[in-house]
C-alpha cells in the first residue's frame, strides 16, 4: 500500500524534531529500556510487546499516518551534535473547525531530563501549531504530584487550568491529572476594562 509522505521537522538550537523512522528502533528501545523506572511511574502500563521492532514498525506506521491525515504530530528529539535520541513529544488529538485545538504528550529519558532539551521542544512544536498549523490552544496534562512536568509546562507559558478526574490510567489505574493549557492569544486574566 503506497502512502504519501509529508514530513515534518523542526529545528531549535540543539535539537533535530523530526518524525520516527524504522531505523529509530534500537536506540529508542534502549533509551525506554533504561529509562524504564523513570517513565512508567508517569505513563500508561506498556503492553508486553512494548520495545519489539513489530511493535514498534506499527509506532512508525501510526506516526506517517497520522501526519499525513492532520491528526497529530509525533517527534523524535534527536540532538543535532551527535544525533542521539533524548525522547520524544507528540501533538495528538488535532481538532479542526471550531476547536483548533490539539493535545501535548512528551517523554525524555532519565538520563536526558532537566537539561533544558524538553522545554526547547514544547516551545518549538507550541510555536509550530500555533503559526504553521493555525491552531488556538494546545492542552496538556500530567499527574499533580509530577510537580516537574507541571513546572515545565508553566515555564513554557501553559497556564493551570483546572483537575480531570480519572483521565487516564497510569500504570494499570485509573488517574487524576491536572489540566493545563496554552492558547495563541492568551488574555486570561486581562479585561478591558479601564
Amino acid at each position: 500500500m503506497f502512502m504519501a509522505r509529508r514530513k515534518i521537522k523542526i529545528e531549535t538550537e540543539r535539537l533535530t524534531l523530526r518524525q520516527p523512522v524504522m531505523a529509530d528502533h534500537l536506540p529508542w528501545a534502549a533509551l525506554r529500556r533504561e529509562s524504564a523506572e523513570f517513565l512508567t511511574q508517569w505513563e500508561p502500563a506498556w503492553a508486553r510487546d512494548h520495545l519489539t521492532r513489530k511493535a514498534f514498525h506499527s509506532r512508525v506506521y501510526w506516526a506517517q499516518r497520522s501526519v499525513n491525515n492532520g491528526s497529530a504530530m509525533p517527534l523524535f528529539l534527536v540532538r543535532r551534535e551527535d544525533q542521539v535520541l533524548l525522547g520524544a513529544i507528540t501533538l495528538d488529538n488535532i481538532r479542526r473547525g471550531p476547536a483548533q485545538a490539539g493535545t501535548l504528550g512528551y517523554w525524555v529519558g532519565q538520563s536526558y531530563a532537566r537539561q533544558g532539551y524538553m522545554r526547547e521542544a514544547i516551545e518549538a512544536v507550541v510555536h509550530y501549531a500555533f503559526d504553521r498549523l493555525d491552531l488556538s490552544r494546545i492542552e496538556a496534562a500530567c499527574l499533580p504530584e509530577n510537580t516537574a512536568s507541571r513546572r515545565l509546562l508553566e515555564k513554557c507559558g501553559f497556564k493551570y487550568e483546572g483537575v480531570a478526574q480519572s483521565y487516564l490510567q497510569i500504570d494499570g489505574r485509573w488517574r487524576n491529572h491536572v489540566l493545563y493549557a496554552a492558547l495563541r492569544m492568551d488574555r486570561r486574566g486581562r479585561t478591558d476594562v479601564g
